[in-house]
C-alpha cells in the first residue's frame, strides 16, 4: 500500500522548496522519495522528477494549440491528466513495487484545488481506486500573519481547500525564518499557528476602515470560528526540528507511522499511539518566535506584560459579551 504526501498552496508559498528539501530529509533515515511534478508550468525544478506530468501534456504547447492562456492552459492539462491516469498509474507502480513513499508537487493556481473538480478527481482514485494512503499539506506563506486582511483570506483558503478536497489535511506556514522581514506581527506567534480567537483581529484594523468593512470581517471571523478545524505547523525547510515535527503529523495522518515495511516499523511505540508528545510539540513554534521574531516584535501593540494582561482580560470579557449577543441574535 503505497504512502505519501500532496503538497498544495499559493503560487510562492514554498511548495517546490519544501519538496526538494523532504526528499533530502527523508534520505537520511533510509526512506526511499519518490517526487511526482504534477505541475506542467513548473519548469525550472531544483529536483529531478521520478515522474513529470510535462512529458504527458505541455503546457506551452496547449497554449499554442488552443489560443488559451496560463489558467486556461492549465486547467486543461488537468483535465487531460485526469483523463489520461493510467499514464500516471504504469508509472507510479513501477516505483510502488520498490517501496517509494510519494511526493506529489502540484501546481500552485488556487482555482485547482479550491473551485474546479479536476484535482479532486485525481486525487479521489488514487485513494479510493488505487489505495493510496495520501495527506494533503498545504502551504501558507507566513508573511501573511504581518496584515490582517492578507491572514484571514489565508484562513479562509485553507478551510476552503479542506472542506473541497475532503481528505487528510495540515495546514503549514511555511518561510518562517523570513516571517520578521516583512513586518511586526500584532500577536504572539501561536495566536497565529494555533488560529486562536479570530475575531480578536479586528483589534488591528484601523479607523480608516469603514463599518461595512468591519462587518464583513468580524462574519468572515465567525465563519472560521464556527468550523473550528484551523491551525498551522510552522515550518522552516533549514530547520532540521521543524521538518521532523512535520513529517511526524504527516506520518500519522496517512497512516505511515504504522506501517511495517520490510519487517521494521518506522516508528516506536510511544510515537504511534500517542504516548509520547509530538517530536518537540508546542516548543516548535515558540523556539521560531525566539529565533526570528525579535523580542519588539513578539507583541506588536507595545504594551508592557501588565498592561497586556488586563487588555487581555477585558478582551475576554468583551468577546463573552460577543457571543452571547450572536447567540441572542440566532
Amino acid at each position: 500500500m503505497p504512502f505519501g504526501q500532496v503538497v498544495l498552496g499559493p503560487p510562492g508559498s514554498g511548495k517546490t522548496t519544501y519538496c526538494n528539501g523532504i526528499k533530502q530529509f527523508l534520505a537520511k533515515s533510509k526512506r526511499k522519495v519518490a517526487i511526482i511534478n504534477l505541475d506542467p508550468a513548473n519548469d525550472s525544478l531544483p529536483y529531478k522528477p521520478d515522474v513529470d506530468v510535462s512529458d504527458l501534456v505541455d503546457l506551452e504547447t496547449v497554449q499554442e494549440e488552443l489560443e488559451l492562456g496560463p489558467n486556461g492552459g492549465l486547467v486543461y492539462c488537468m483535465d487531460y491528466l485526469e483523463k489520461n491516469l493510467d499514464w500516471l498509474k504504469e508509472r507510479l507502480d513501477a516505483l510502488e513495487k520498490e517501496d517509494y513513499f510519494f511526493i506529489f508537487d502540484c501546481p500552485g493556481q488556487v482555482e485547482l484545488f479550491m473551485m474546479h473538480d479536476n484535482l479532486r478527481n485525481i486525487l479521489h482514485v488514487m485513494t479510493e481506486k488505487w489505495h493510496y494512503r495520501l495527506v494533503v499539506l498545504h502551504f501558507v506563506d507566513s508573511h501573511l500573519c504581518t496584515d490582517v486582511s492578507k491572514y484571514l483570506s489565508a484562513l479562509l483558503l485553507s478551510l476552503s481547500t479542506m472542506l473541497h478536497l475532503e481528505m487528510p489535511h495540515i495546514n503549514v506556514l511555511s518561510k518562517m525564518d523570513l516571517i520578521e522581514q516583512y513586518g511586526k506581527l500584532d500577536f504572539k506567534l501561536d495566536f497565529f499557528t494555533d488560529v486562536q480567537d479570530p475575531s480578536r483581529l479586528l483589534e488591528c484594523q484601523g479607523s480608516s476602515f469603514s463599518k461595512k468593512y468591519r462587518r464583513l470581517t468580524e462574519g468572515l471571523c465567525e465563519v472560521v470560528e464556527d468550523f473550528n478545524l484551523l491551525s498551522f505547523v510552522p515550518l522552516s525547510v533549514q530547520d532540521p526540528n521543524s521538518m521532523r515535527e512535520l513529517v511526524v503529523q504527516a506520518d500519522k495522518a496517512n497512516g505511515f507511522v504504522f506501517s511495517t515495511l520490510k519487517g521494521n516499523n518506522p516508528y516506536p511505540a510511544e510515537v504511534m499511539y500517542g504516548v509520547a508528545e509530538n517530536l518537540h510539540g508546542r516548543e516548535i513554534w515558540s523556539s521560531f518566535q525566539e529565533k526570528y521574531i525579535t523580542e519588539d516584535d513578539k507583541v506588536g501593540n507595545g504594551m508592557d506584560d501588565e498592561d497586556q494582561d488586563e487588555e487581555e482580560e477585558d478582551q475576554n470579557v468583551l468577546l463573552t459579551r460577543n457571543v452571547t449577543e450572536r447567540k441572542g441574535r440566532r
